[in-house]
């Protein structure tokens, strides 16, 4: 007989491993898919994925109940990648003081950039290569809070209520951060869209 989810967390909080890889398994492609969004990149996605399930193994006594389980879970997703980003911040600025003493280069100078796939979200739109990428390269210059805010409303459907409750904010500043990246949005890409048929002309 299938366990409830409420089911498969009782036992897994009673140290029931088959309990918790069927938590795992139930919830790891969502973990996955929004550290990507967060992180912009898939090795910094798979170590917060890591971390996630980690954090979920160690505390999931502490999960009262009262939100929705997904809503926890999503929560550390946003914790650890706003954690590895300002860490990430750090080490780039002692790594540029560094550089400052004995300037280095990196050794094949090339930078890979993987681009999220967004065939699997509610925010499922056709459109071409290009604009896909260009939609990516905007979003990835969002500040972390507003991007978390974004993708939580725009990307992954949640409501208002739910998405500050994710990031720990209030709803009017849940409002206020996604107006601001939908602005922010809008800017980055007015010089691409203003031409299409350009573009086309261009291909």
């Amino acid at each position: 007989r299938k366990l409830t989810e409420n089911g498969v967390i009782a036992a897994a909080r009673t140290g029931d491993m088959r309990a918790f890889s069927e938590l795992v398994r139930r919830y790891e492609q969502t973990v996955y898919r929004y550290s990507f969004k967060l992180c912009r990149d898939r090795e910094k996605a798979e170590e917060t994925f890591q971390d996630t399930f980690i954090n979920v193994y160690r505390k999931l006594g502490t999960f009262d109940g009262r939100s929705r389980f997904s809503t926890w879970l999503y929560a550390i997703v946003t914790n650890n990648c706003l954690m590895r980003h300002r860490k990430r911040k750090i080490r780039e600025i002692e790594e540029s003081l560094e550089a400052l003493e004995s300037p280095a280069t990196s050794p094949d100078g090339k930078f890979v950039h993987d681009i999220a796939r967004w065939d699997e979200t509610p925010a499922d739109i056709v459109m071409d290569k290009e604009l896909r990428a260009e939609i990516e390269k905007a979003i990835g210059k969002l500040p972390p809070d507003y991007r978390i805010v974004f993708t939580l409303r725009d990307m992954e459907g949640k409501s208002t209520e739910e998405t500050a409750r994710i990031a720990g904010i209030s709803k009017e500043a849940a409002k206020s951060r996604l107006r601001r990246a939908r602005a922010f949005l809008r800017g980055q890409l007015t010089p691409y869209m203003a031409h299409p048929v350009r573009r086309k002309a261009d291909k």
